[in-house]
């Protein structure tokens, strides 16, 4: 939502317009993601601003292939004794922030393993508002400084939801994997009844890498565990994603946020994945 808010800003000139507007594709987007950004490339080109898409594969697809490298998701782990953990997570790095970064050298004229000359660098404006400020992150980089218009002009979720719904794109949808880890039970129902194809390749998914990823097991590196992509550690079509509850008239009760139901209020988006850490890439773009 932030990241269609900031180029339709640009488009209609509230903020600088941008030279070209970059979506790093995972491959794995729900379908309305990419409805949604067929209709911002004919809008955004009309205001005289081109989008590209880069990418680095698709995800799933990399991820089940026996040949593909080894990139690792930040997925649920069930430990033989009970215990519980994360994997850890490549992701973001691999298929987002790699892209992006190769992608800026490129618009430089300075591909890599080319020399960026001092002070030749590209601005890069990220979607972040005021109610995740905590998420702007730097790029790490010289060549790449990352600006964040909604933080600058106050703007939050709320804000940007309005001002989308004023522009004809009050339907925009999050942008996250469909196998994303980090779903809560909001966003895992939210796949299940509006994107059913995304669903059934979740379902198999999480049934695939249940003993880890093929290539890591092929080499003699089955990882300890099982894997799941619900936080319950349970398998996925099994899950309970009902809402809680609500309270009946008769009976006031107070009762604490679910962390499994709402566990991805936000979307995912380079420098700043919902896990919270800082992300940076693992080698040279």
């Amino acid at each position: 939502m932030q990241s269609t808010c900031v180029l339709l800003l640009a488009c209609d000139g509230v903020i600088p317009r941008f030279d070209y507007a970059l979506f790093a594709d995972t491959g794995w987007e729900p379908r309305k993601v990419y409805e949604n950004l067929a209709r911002l490339r004919v809008h955004a080109e009309q205001a005289g601003i081109p989008v590209r898409t880069v990418s680095a594969g698709n995800i799933r697809t990399d991820a089940l292939d026996p040949e593909h490298r080894f990139v690792s998701m930040p997925l649920h782990v069930l430990n033989a004794d009970g215990s519980r953990g994360l994997a850890r997570r490549q992701c973001t790095s691999e298929y987002k922030v790699i892209p992006l970064k190769k992608a800026a050298r490129h618009l430089l004229g300075c591909p890599h393993p080319g020399r960026i000359p001092r002070g030749v660098y590209v601005e890069q404006a990220i979607g972040i508002s005021t109610d995740e400020f905590t998420r702007a992150k730097d790029s790490g980089v010289k060549y790449l400084r990352n600006v964040f218009p909604l933080i600058e002009l106050g703007w939050d979720r709320a804000a940007c939801a309005e001002y989308l719904a004023e522009r004809g794109f009050g339907n925009t949808v999050r942008s996250a994997c469909v196998g994303c880890p980090f779903h809560g039970n909001a966003g895992w129902r939210w796949i299940r009844d509006n994107d059913p194809d995304g669903w059934r390749e979740a379902v198999e998914f999480d049934k695939a890498i249940r003993h880890g990823y093929p290539r890591a097991t092929e080499q003699g590196q089955k990882l300890r565990g099982q894997y799941f992509l619900h936080r319950s550690c349970q398998p996925l079509d099994q899950v309970d994603l009902d809402p809680p509850a609500a309270a009946t008239k008769r009976h006031l009760r107070l009762v604490a946020a679910d962390p499994a139901e709402d566990a991805d209020p936000d979307g995912c988006s380079p420098w700043s994945c919902r896990s919270g850490a800082p992300v940076t890439a693992e080698r040279a773009a």
